[in-house]
């Protein structure tokens, strides 16, 4: 099968899915918007759950190479903070489909193939962000503590504002709120005698 029907399978999926969300969506309604046969979309997915999962694997590994890219080449303490958190709401703001999917749509009751990947994907994450954290923890220059502990104060809050965006209850852009979110985040991550210095 060639790998432009099943992209385009994927990208009628996440479209019907964001319309009409996971339950009423339909192969039928995601084969119309793809220009697909029935024995096309059967080629590629066995079923819906199976588009959806594919379908979410491949935004988390969009959202992780927004992550990962703010850190090359390896900045700062503090940039770092600034350039995740940045990451983070430009992605969701440039990428809000795919976010809303993520973040709002996606199932919690995938397969284990599907569990198994995404354990993957979020593992070289976290192994990309410690590979920046750790030096700057052994030099003073963040607090040490779990990576799950250093990631909810840094992307927590900020995902606050974004899914208050994705659902629509606020209709503001969450990348105004970006310099209040890295300051709070700089104080959480940073030792106190470092946070003047900024």
């Amino acid at each position: 099968m060639a790998a432009s029907v099943r992209d385009d399978l994927l990208a009628a999926g996440l479209a019907v899915f964001d319309r009409v969300g996971f339950e009423a969506a339909t192969v039928a309604a995601i084969r119309t918007r793809a220009r697909a046969s029935n024995g096309s979309f059967f080629h590629a997915f066995g079923s819906k759950k199976e588009l959806a999962g594919a379908l979410f694997l491949e935004v988390l590994k969009h959202y992780h190479a927004a992550a990962l890219a703010a850190l090359d080449p390896p900045p700062d303490a503090a940039q770092g903070i600034a350039q995740l958190i940045h990451a983070h709401l430009d992605w969701v703001v440039s990428s809000r489909r795919e976010a809303r999917y993520l973040f709002e749509i996606s199932r919690s009751e995938w397969g284990e193939d599907v569990r198994d990947a995404q354990r993957a994907q979020n593992a070289r994450l976290a192994e990309g962000i410690e590979r920046w954290r750790a030096p700057l923890v052994a030099r003073g220059e963040l607090l040490p503590m779990p990576p799950v502990m250093f990631l909810s104060q840094l992307i927590g809050p900020a995902q606050i504002f974004c899914r208050a965006f994705l659902s629509g209850r606020d209709r503001a852009d969450p990348r105004v709120e970006a310099d209040t979110l890295i300051a709070c985040a700089i104080r959480a991550l940073l030792p106190p005698d470092r946070i003047h210095k900024q």
